[in-house]
């Protein structure tokens, strides 16, 4: 019986590994900011909720965050859309 491992090395070339990133996906990672940053807003809110039931205060913090993640995502596909149209 034959590898599988074997033979997906064969088939699959891999690039080689650089260690860092490129330049051009660290500006990616800057456009995105603002929208990773709310998302983790979003998991705080709603991991802070796990294990009891949600307060009122507790409820606007978990909408005023997706608000905010709504937001990022506008903008950024907003900036996306404007970078095609220039």
């Amino acid at each position: 019986m034959r590898s599988i491992a074997a033979l997906q090395a064969a088939v699959t070339a891999a690039a080689p590994f650089e260690g860092e990133p490129s330049d051009a996906e660290l500006d990616a990672i800057d456009r995105e900011m603002p929208l990773i940053l709310a998302d983790v807003d979003l998991l705080d809110a709603q991991i802070m909720t796990i294990d009891r039931t949600p307060t009122e205060l507790d409820e606007r913090r978990i909408r005023r965050a997706r608000r905010r993640v709504l937001a990022a995502r506008r903008a950024l596909a907003n900036t996306a859309t404007a970078g095609e149209v220039a």
